[in-house]
């Protein structure tokens, strides 16, 4: 038996008889230091205030945050160590539930009842686990990943036992330092060994993320044939059939993957993404309507779920009208995103277009109207871009609402800021063939891409030309004003000029509008610190 004299204790359940039975448990096994809570909102106050040794949290906790829900906000927070034991405790034992919980894999998964001996059993073994993982979760917590390595080897030549889950733990150490050749015969020679339905998801991840698509899709495939009951592995297949063009495959997929563990905001999100990039509206509005009402409560609520509801319902009703149920859903929909995102600006506009949307289709065309014209008044004084998929979105709604006008002219930026992305410049031929529109960035792009090909060689004088007539042409392109803007840097810190300097500022002021979901935000916050010290 363990020591816990020492051990930070807390359980939370919303039923105080749960509660008190297991303090006493703890207590009558040497615990002193143990605190309750009845909410997964207290859960996440507690920890930020206090380290805790061992949680036990119950799943179900009412019409709060559920158990899953909260491992989800302590793990992102980092409101609890690697070294700490979190068991997830419930009464249901339903499939759903259980492969819900699983998901987010906390230590260990406790079904009630149970008594005092059964729950010292599951202890003793938990604690012993992460004593002997000590030295990899504390260089874990440090984000030191070589150390992780060593101590992966060494834990393994000691102790044969934890061997297997060395290797996992070597994996991610590997992944974090994008050394992927030595990854991936890691993982290839891992399954060559035996199934291991973490090691064909870390495979199948990293093929995709290295578009060998093909590859992807016959690892994944292969894992499910091994382990059918895994949504994450329904997940990935369904990644790589988008990837691929196989969008309808990828949708049943993820139906597939919903009926196994539907508790998942992320997946019922991608798949009403999907089933509305398929036409099939039903799914979609079914898909976006679980993703509202999970989110609520989530870390992952998200302002395109209500949006993509709206518009699912709407799309639904094909060329007829709206019936008075469905609007009235709409309504409540889009009045709840508004005020939950009402310091939002880019979210009210989009609000007002999905509003005036279904107005059209329940025959109010003077309110649709007046909503349209407040949504692209506001849309002037936006603080951020819209992203290349809202922009596209935005200008077609534009357009079905009677403004082509003002829908061209969200494209023609949307070519001047992301016009370097082939994919993008597709979708936006798909909405016009206006060579005013679609061919107003290839010289540019042309030009940034010869200015990356020579500061990639070394001529750094040549690139920064390049990139300056580039950025002539396309002030706002977001990647073009990022390359100027740090081969300025570079010739500005080794020639102490503060003219390059100013100029390197600009450039990072002009695209100061950058989305925050917009991959380049990093590079983008990295170079504004050191351009201008803050």
């Amino acid at each position: 038996m363990q020591d816990y004299s020492r051990t930070r204790f807390l359980i939370v359940d919303d039923f105080s008889d749960f509660r008190s039975s297991v303090k006493a448990m703890l207590r009558d096994i040497g615990a002193k230091d143990v605190d309750t809570a009845d909410r997964g909102e207290d859960t996440l106050v507690m920890c930020r205030n206090k380290r805790y040794d061992i949680i036990l949290h119950d799943y179900n906790l009412g019409s709060g945050k559920n158990g899953q829900q909260v491992l989800e906000e302590l793990i992102a927070g980092k409101l609890i160590s690697h070294q700490c034991i979190f068991v997830m405790v419930t009464a249901e034992s339903s499939q759903a539930m259980v492969l819900s919980a699983l998901e987010h894999e906390p230590d260990a998964y406790l079904t009630k009842p149970f008594n005092r001996a059964s729950l010292l059993q599951r202890l003793d073994k938990l604690v012993e686990r992460k004593t002997a993982l000590k030295p990899i979760l504390q260089a874990l917590d440090k984000g030191e990943h070589a150390a992780v390595l060593a101590a992966c080897d060494e834990l393994s030549r000691q102790d044969k036992r934890y061997a297997p889950l060395c290797l996992r733990y070597k994996a991610g150490a590997l992944r974090e330092l994008s050394r992927h050749d030595e990854l991936e015969q890691l993982l290839t020679q891992l399954l060559a060994d035996r199934p291991l339905p973490w090691a064909y998801m870390a495979l199948g991840s990293l093929l995709h993320s290295r578009n060998q698509l093909q590859r992807a899709r016959e690892v994944y495939e292969k894992g499910l044939q091994q382990f059918a009951m895994l949504p994450g592995l329904y997940d990935g297949l369904a990644a790589v059939l988008e990837a691929l063009g196989e969008e309808k495959k990828a949708q049943h997929l993820l139906e597939e993957a919903i009926k196994l563990s539907p508790l998942a905001i992320r997946r019922q999100m991608h798949l009403g993404k999907l089933a509305m990039a398929n036409e099939d509206f039903e799914v979609a509005s079914k898909a976006y309507r679980h993703a509202v009402e999970q989110g609520r409560t989530s870390r992952f609520k998200n302002p395109e779920n209500y949006l993509g509801l709206s518009q699912a319902l709407t799309a639904q009703a094909g060329d007829g009208s709206l019936d008075k149920r469905v609007q009235q859903e709409i309504g409540q929909t889009l009045g709840e995103l508004e005020k939950t995102y009402s310091d939002n600006p880019a979210v009210q506009v989009r609000a007002r277009l999905a509003h005036a949307q279904s107005l059209v289709k329940s025959g109010d065309a003077a309110q649709a109207k007046k909503l349209t014209e407040e949504a692209m008044a506001r849309m002037t004084d936006l603080p951020q871009f819209f992203s290349a998929e809202v922009a596209l979105q935005v200008a077609g709604q534009l357009r079905d609402l009677g403004q082509p006008g003002a829908g061209d002219e969200l494209l023609k930026n949307c070519v001047e800021i992301y016009g370097d992305d082939p994919a993008v410049l597709q979708k936006v031929a798909g909405q016009t063939s206006d060579p005013a529109i679609l061919g107003g960035g290839k010289e540019a792009v042309e030009l940034n891409r010869q200015g990356v090909r020579c500061y990639q060689q070394g001529q750094h004088d040549e690139a920064l030309a390049l990139f300056r007539r580039a950025l002539l042409l396309q002030p706002k392109n977001i990647s073009i004003a990022l390359n100027t803007a740090q081969s300025l840097l570079r010739l500005a810190t080794g020639q102490g000029s503060e003219a390059l300097l100013g100029e390197c500022r600009a450039c990072l002021d002009a695209v100061r509008m950058i989305p925050d979901t917009d991959p380049r935000q990093e590079r983008y916050q990295q170079l504004r610190q050191r351009a201008f010290g803050a």
